[in-house]
C-alpha cells in the first residue's frame, strides 16, 4: 500500500514540475495534490495501524506524513492563491528531517540508495524553502529538479518495488548510480544558473551606467 502512495507522489511531482515549468494551471494541478496528499495522511496512519508497533516501523512510516503534508500544503496553496512563505518555512523544516532520515538510513540501516533519496528529498524541500520563503526566482530550476526527483526517487522506485524486484542487490547497485547521476545534472544545472545570473547582472550594470 506504501508503494502505491509513492507512486502517486511520483505523479503529483511530475505535475509540480509542469507547473513551476509555467505550462500546467496551477489551480488544477493544486487538486490533483489534495487528493495525493489526502491518501498520504491516511496511508501511513493505516499503516502505523496495521504495523508491529516496532518504534523503527513507525519512524520509517511517519516519514511518509512529510510527503502527504507537502502536498496539502502545495495544493491549498494553489487553490486558494496564498502567499507560499508558509509552504517555504514547512519546508525548511522538512529538508532538515529529511537530512536525518539520511542519516540514519545510511547508518542504521546501511541502505544507501535510501540516504541517497533522502538526500535528494531534503535538497528539493530546501529549494522551495528558497523560492516560497525567500522569494527566490529559480521556479524552472526547481521544476527541473523535481522532474528529474519525480521518476528517479518516487516512479521508477514504486514501480520497481511494486514487481517484487527493488530489493535485489543488481537493482540497488544499478540505482546509486541513477541517484548519483542525477546529483551530477543538478550540479551542472546549478552551474548553468550561477553563470545565467552573473550575465544578467553584468547586463543590467552596463545598461545602468549607460
Amino acid at each position: 500500500m506504501g508503494d502505491v502512495g509513492l507512486f502517486l507522489s511520483g505523479a503529483a511531482l511530475f505535475l509540480n514540475s509542469f507547473m513551476l515549468f509555467g505550462k500546467a494551471d496551477g489551480k488544477s494541478v493544486g487538486y490533483f495534490n489534495l487528493f495525493v496528499g489526502v491518501l498520504q495522511v491516511v496511508i501511513p496512519f493505516y499503516l502505523i495501524v496495521i504495523s508491529d508497533q516496532q518504534h523503527w516501523t513507525v519512524f520509517n512510516l511517519a516519514s511518509i506524513f512529510l510527503f502527504g503534508l507537502t502536498y496539502l500544503f502545495v495544493g491549498v496553496t494553489n487553490v486558494k492563491g496564498l502567499h507560499g512563505s508558509g509552504l517555504g518555512y514547512y519546508s525548511l523544516w522538512v529538508s532538515v528531517i529529511a537530512i536525518l532520515y539520511a542519516v540514519v538510513s545510511f547508518l542504521k540501516f546501511h541502505d544507501t540508495v535510501g540516504s541517497l533519496t533522502w538526500v535528494a528529498w531534503a535538497y528539493l524541500w530546501f529549494l522551495f524553502f528558497l523560492s516560497g520563503a525567500l522569494n527566490k526566482k529559480i521556479d524552472t530550476y526547481i521544476g527541473k529538479v523535481a522532474f528529474v526527483q519525480s521518476w528517479v526517487t518516487l516512479t521508477f522506485p514504486a514501480l520497481l518495488s511494486l514487481a517484487g524486484v527493488w530489493k535485489k542487490q543488481a537493482v540497488s547497485q544499478a540505482w546509486t548510480y541513477v541517484l548519483i547521476a542525477s546529483f551530477v545534472y543538478f550540479i551542472v544545472c546549478t552551474i548553468q544558473l550561477v553563470l545565467s545570473s552573473q550575465k544578467k547582472e553584468k547586463r543590467l550594470e552596463v545598461q545602468a551606467a549607460s
